[in-house]
């Protein structure tokens, strides 16, 4: 930023947009006298090369205000009682850890309703692969049998720092269960 400050910025930009409007307003002004002239909008689309749309705005100013105060409204907003899918999502978290009984090597394929992304096979000795499907496993599980069949908790509590999960998830989970908070605090 140095030399050049925000009213710097904000003066250039003002300079352009009046430069800009007035070249519209003059191209605007020329393209009514051919018009008035006798040149028929189509004619004027043709040999300007200008789509339909930007002739009739520029012949009729009324049209150009109008279109622009439509594109100026507001986006639509959610309805006030709306909460993201996040804050919905249900997600399952088992009473204690020591259920967590899955395996720990190995290749594993998960059922469907947990992995439907045609990559449902796991190679549990790569470290990558193990986390994808822990943290498959942990945002998609519908029971806690998903969970016990497919985590082992002295897994889950070595991945749980570098998982990459759901907000809602993480915290439902470390409520829970604060110790995997002191292991993330731990491995830091």
């Amino acid at each position: 930023m140095g030399q050049h400050s925000e009213d710097d910025l904000r003066a250039v930009v003002a300079e352009y947009e009046a430069a800009r409007a007035a070249a519209l307003t003059s191209r605007d002004e020329q393209l009514r006298a051919f018009q008035a002239a006798g040149w028929r909008p189509v004619d004027l689309q043709r040999v300007t090369g200008y789509s339909r749309e930007t002739i009739r705005q520029a012949l009729r100013p009324e049209v150009r205000q109008a279109t622009n105060l439509s594109r100026r409204k507001t986006a639509p907003q959610p309805p006030a009682d709306y909460r993201p899918y996040g804050d919905r999502k249900p997600y399952i978290v088992p009473d204690n850890l020591t259920a967590l009984t899955g395996p720990t090597n190995g290749v594993v394929t998960l059922p469907r309703h947990l992995d439907w992304s045609g990559h449902a096979e796991y190679d549990l000795n790569r470290p990558a692969r193990l986390a994808s499907l822990y943290k498959v496993v942990l945002a998609e599980a519908a029971t806690v049998d998903d969970l016990s069949t497919w985590l082992n908790a002295d897994l889950l509590r070595r991945l749980w720092p570098t998982l990459w999960l759901p907000p809602q998830l993480r915290r439902l989970w470390e409520e829970t269960f604060p110790e995997l908070v002191a292991t993330g605090t731990n491995a830091a």
